[in-house]
């Protein structure tokens, strides 16, 4: 039977005992305002899970045998509303000034925030416009695995198409007939040149090896300035010599940018010599 799962109740209790559990999974925090949010969005697995309430639910969360749960949490809790092309100048400025820039072959771009993918094909489109089918490598990583899922499947609403080239969706995608009517998928060719991964930017990235190009676009005004500093030094780590760091165009610059080069759209460039950049490993 059922529980009804609408009708429960999440205590100041239980809040605080899943912030403090997301935030060990994750390193986000959960401000107060987000209780309502919480409700929605784990309501589901109580009821799949056959749980009385947020109290139970709380208990499993801390069983060292529920890795699992803790991950479809964390999924839950995680914000995956993106679209393609979002932010367009930054793909312009990308187009038009740092691929020019960078003559290391093959190239090596991270999508280091990539949610459900949009941001990544968004690339890999641009890449494969400017540069052809070959000299570059896209990776996509994100904190969900669910997303991570639906990145490597590529199959998205047609409505998160507003800011995409038409071009661009007759010669890269595919549009949906039947029970896929009102979506697209991304062409084979350019889902098997882009690879997706489960990461934690506050983890070291030393293993992915270091890229031309990062994005880590809308996801640092979801942490504190300590986790915020962390992760733009584990980026940092990462960038080639003569590299490019895209941010969001919400989120402000931070000390630990000091030792690049700001060059526009919330882009910034390792001040190294392109020499060097060619040095890179």
């Amino acid at each position: 039977m059922a529980v009804d799962v609408p009708s429960l109740k999440l205590s100041e209790q239980s809040f605080y005992i899943l912030r403090e559990l997301f935030e060990r999974e994750c390193g986000i925090h959960l401000h107060t305002d987000k209780k309502m949010l919480v409700v929605s969005r784990l309501q589901r697995r109580l009821e799949l899970r056959h749980l009385q309430g947020f109290e139970d639910y709380c208990a499993l969360l801390k069983q060292p045998a529920e890795a699992e749960e803790r991950q479809w949490m964390v999924d839950a809790l995680t914000t995956h509303e993106t679209f393609f092309f979002r932010a367009p100048n930054q793909f312009q400025h990308l187009t038009r000034h740092a691929l020019p820039m960078l003559a290391h072959r093959p190239l090596r771009i991270w999508s280091a925030a990539a949610s459900t993918g949009e941001e990544a094909y968004s690339l890999a489109m641009t890449l494969a416009e400017t540069l052809g089918a070959a000299g570059w490598e896209l990776l996509g990583s994100d904190i969900s695995g669910r997303a991570v899922w639906h990145a490597a499947r590529g199959l998205y609403p047609l409505s998160r198409l507003e800011e995409m080239p038409k071009e661009y969706l007759k010669k890269y995608c595919r549009k949906g007939l039947g029970e896929y009517a009102g979506q697209l998928l991304v062409n084979r060719s350019l889902r098997a040149r882009t690879q997706f991964f489960r990461h934690n930017l506050l983890d070291s990235a030393a293993k992915i090896g270091s890229f031309d190009v990062i994005f880590l676009r809308n996801v640092l005004i979801y942490f504190d300035p300590p986790r915020r500093r962390q992760i733009l030094r584990n980026m940092l780590a990462r960038l080639r010599p003569g590299g490019y760091l895209y941010i969001g165009h919400s989120e402000s610059a931070s000390d630990e940018l000091v030792e690049l080069e700001s060059v526009g759209h919330s882009a910034w460039r390792s001040k190294q010599t392109n020499d060097m950049q060619r040095m890179a490993p």
